[in-house]
């Protein structure tokens, strides 16, 4: 009886593995839980009495299947579905992956771990596709989203790690891209102080022409193997943050040590210019290290990463680099908007000049649409900084109009703020090219002027802004030319200041931008005030000696004495006076001694002569200063008060 139920059971379970069963591998998983289920029923004697009964079926005419067993209902339940392939293919998945993300340690320590690891996220990527375009099964597909979001955030981590600690990774098998490390030593910090993990920053450099290779070719191919995966599961977007996030520290240690610090615009305006001075000498070669090295090779190591992994590569390469990208822009702009002292000039020409020469390299680097915007904004403190430049020359020009005329400069000699000026505008000259840049208008997309610069052209936007300048500062000298009393002095300070002027102009480029006509006319008005000097100076003394002719309707010697006592009292009036005033100019100087010379000597020692040859005066004539005193004492006019 016992052997007779054992048959009977089973055959029942037969019947049940053959009606369940729609595929071998559930028919196995049904035979498995009938062999946990029932000693009776192990799988050696399912499988017996199941080939028993498929050689009966070859060897005898096929009968009805027997009727499944009666089961007992169960108020409430429902027939419970059949599993399907795809059900199982996701119990498998969940398996093999949960194995994976709850591994302590990194995936990537072990080669053979990160394919197997990568073999079933592609499995389960595929398989989330599938369900998706099926559309009948949305709890299953909701397991699967679930599996692949968590198997999304280890690969996440994984990502950050390889990126951040590459030297964690197992190296690649030969004839991959692995790196032996030998050249990441240049452009890595070297071992830290304690010589153990490489620091991944940039060092200064001088020369821009390089590119900094963060990862090895090894790490890349790893990496870009997680990012492909993120993006084909749907989580590009995740991924190119993660990146960004890894890659950021990088960038923000490397400026750091570039020396640059972060200043609010407030900060930059409330700082002195000494203070300002020394944060744009660093701010200079900081940023052509971070646009012309940084950022370039930041681009570079983003599209390996996202090679073919389009727009995700171009949005971590901006996340990544923005910050510092901004922080550097921002103070080119507050400096922009802060005092435009004169004396601030020339900083922010290195400024203008550093940014407007990296403009042309950033187009290829920028070129995506997400990072045009800050291709525009570099564009943007070009114009700025420019505009800043612009605004210092007119401050130069408000400066010297409100120069007060106050106190006269002893001697009539040449004024602090003609020399100020003067030597301003030279110095300005040596950035002529950049100037003329600037004042022709603004920048073109390619970050030169719109207009062409023509150097030899003294009607250029410059050279008329310095002509200008100029004209302003001759009228503030003219104004301080009334301080002085003495007519014959406002001369000789109009002189001085003039003849400063065309030296000034004739030995550095402002002659190449003012032109020979505007130095012909500033020589003309020297001249002129020379010609003013001796008519004010020497005009009565030279009326004083005049005698008439010889014979008949000549002075007679009583009044030729006269005259030479009041040629005395003036000559020694003058001679006190202006051997004390200053005429700076060596040249200047010996011009206007001959002219002197020349409409004193003839007409007084004709005086001297005609009084020698006097009957009356001629035994007892008494000469205080004879021809030669007069002229050696005109020798010693305009000295200054020191000599």
């Amino acid at each position: 009886m016992a052997e007779d139920g054992e048959r009977k059971l089973l055959d029942t379970v037969q019947h049940i593995v053959q009606t369940l069963g729609s595929s071998d591998t559930m028919t196995e998983d049904i035979l498995k839980v009938f062999s946990n289920y029932d000693g009776r029923l192990s799988l050696d004697k399912i499988y017996a009495a199941r080939s028993a009964a498929a050689a009966g079926e070859r060897s005898m005419p096929a009968s009805p299947p027997l009727p499944p067993p009666p089961q007992a209902a169960v108020p409430g339940s429902s027939a419970r579905p059949p599993v399907t392939s795809m059900e199982r293919t996701v119990r498998t998945l969940d398996r093999q992956i949960s194995q994976f993300v709850t591994m302590d340690g990194l995936i990537w320590a072990d080669s053979g771990d990160a394919d197997r690891f990568l073999e079933a996220v592609d499995d389960l990527i595929g398989t989330v596709q599938e369900l998706d375009a099926a559309g009948t099964n949305r709890a299953l597909l909701d397991r699967a989203d679930e599996l692949l979001s968590r198997c999304m955030a280890r690969l996440e981590d994984e990502f950050r790690v390889l990126i951040e600690r590459p030297d964690d990774a197992a190296p690649m098998a030969p004839g991959g891209f692995a790196s032996d490390g030998s050249d990441d030593e240049e452009f890595y910090g070297g071992a830290d102080a304690y010589g153990d993990e490489p620091i991944p920053i940039a060092k200064p450099v001088t020369d821009y022409d390089v590119v900094i290779d963060a990862l090895s070719p090894g790490s890349i191919a790893n990496v870009h193997q997680i990012s492909r995966r993120m993006v084909d599961a749907g989580f590009g977007r995740e991924c190119a943050e993660a990146y960004a996030a890894a890659r950021r520290g990088f960038v923000d240690e490397s400026v750091a040590r570039l020396g640059v610090r972060p200043r609010t615009a407030e900060e930059v305006h409330a700082s002195t210019w000494e203070e300002l001075e020394f944060d744009i000498a660093r701010w200079i070669p900081a940023f052509n290290m971070v646009f012309r090295i940084l950022i370039p090779s930041e681009r570079r190591l983003c599209d390996r990463v996202f090679d073919g992994l389009a727009p995700f590569g171009d949005l971590a390469f901006i996340a990544a680099v923005r910050t510092q990208a901004l922080q550097l822009i921002s103070f080119g702009d507050a400096i922009s908007s802060s005092s435009r002292s004169p004396e601030r000039l020339f900083r922010v020409v290195d400024m203008y000049e550093a940014v407007r020469d990296i403009l042309p390299d950033l187009d290829p680097v920028f070129s995506d649409p997400y990072s045009a915007a800050l291709r525009a904004e570099v564009s943007a403190v070009c114009n700025t900084l420019g505009s800043s430049i612009k605004g210092i020359f007119m401050e130069l020009e408000n400066l010297i109009r409100r120069d007060p005329a106050r106190v006269a400069t002893p001697g009539g000699g040449i004024h602090p703020i003609t020399r100020y000026v003067m030597n301003y505008l030279r110095a300005a000259c040596g950035s002529r090219q950049t100037l003329e840049e600037v004042m022709e208008g603004d920048l073109s997309a390619g970050g030169r002027a719109a207009v062409a610069v023509d150097p030899d052209r003294p009607t250029s936007a410059l050279a008329v802004h310095i002509a200008w300048i100029m004209d302003v500062l001759q009228k503030n000298l003219d104004t301080k030319s009334k301080l002085y009393r003495d007519p014959s002095l406002a001369c000789i300070f109009l002189m001085n200041n003039g003849k400063y002027v065309i030296q000034k102009v004739n030995d550095s480029e402002l002659g190449v931008l003012l032109g020979d006509d505007w130095i012909k006319q500033i020589t003309t008005r020297v001249r002129r005030w020379s010609i003013e000097y001796q008519r004010t100076t020497w005009g009565k003394v030279t009326s004083v000696l005049q005698i008439g002719g010889p014979g008949v309707g000549g002075l007679p010697a009583k009044a030729m004495l006269q005259k030479l006592r009041m040629f005395n009292t003036y000559f020694e009036e003058i001679y006190a006076v202006q051997s004390e005033w200053v005429i700076a100019d060596d040249q200047l100087r010996v011009d206007i001694r001959s002219a002197v010379e020349d409409s004193v000597m003839s007409v007084y020692a004709a005086l001297i002569a005609r009084l020698k040859s006097a009957p009356e005066t001629g035994r007892d004539l008494y000469i205080k200063y004879t021809p030669e005193d007069v002229e050696a004492h005109i020798q010693h006019l305009f000295e200054g008060a020191a000599k």
